[in-house]
C-alpha cells in the first residue's frame, strides 16, 4: 500500500484542493501508468486472434502501403 500524506486546502473561490508532496505524487503517477499498461495488455490479449506474421512480411506490407 502506498503511504500518502495529503493536505487539504480551499482556494479563494471555495474550491477544495488536495496537495501532495512531490515524491508521493510521482509514486501515484507511476502506479497509474503501470495500471494503464496492465489494462492495455489485458485488452490486447482479449482481442488476440492468434494470427502471427513475420516482421519482415510486416515491413514489406508497410513499405508497399506507404509507396
Amino acid at each position: 500500500m502506498i503511504a500518502i500524506h495529503p493536505q487539504y486546502i480551499t482556494d479563494t473561490a471555495g474550491k477544495k484542493l488536495v496537495v501532495l508532496p512531490l515524491n508521493e505524487f510521482d509514486i501515484l503517477m507511476n502506479e497509474l501508468e503501470e495500471l494503464e499498461d496492465i489494462q492495455l495488455y489485458d485488452q490486447a490479449k482479449k482481442e488476440d486472434d492468434g494470427k502471427r506474421i513475420l516482421f519482415s512480411d510486416y515491413l514489406k506490407a508497410r513499405k508497399a502501403k506507404n509507396a
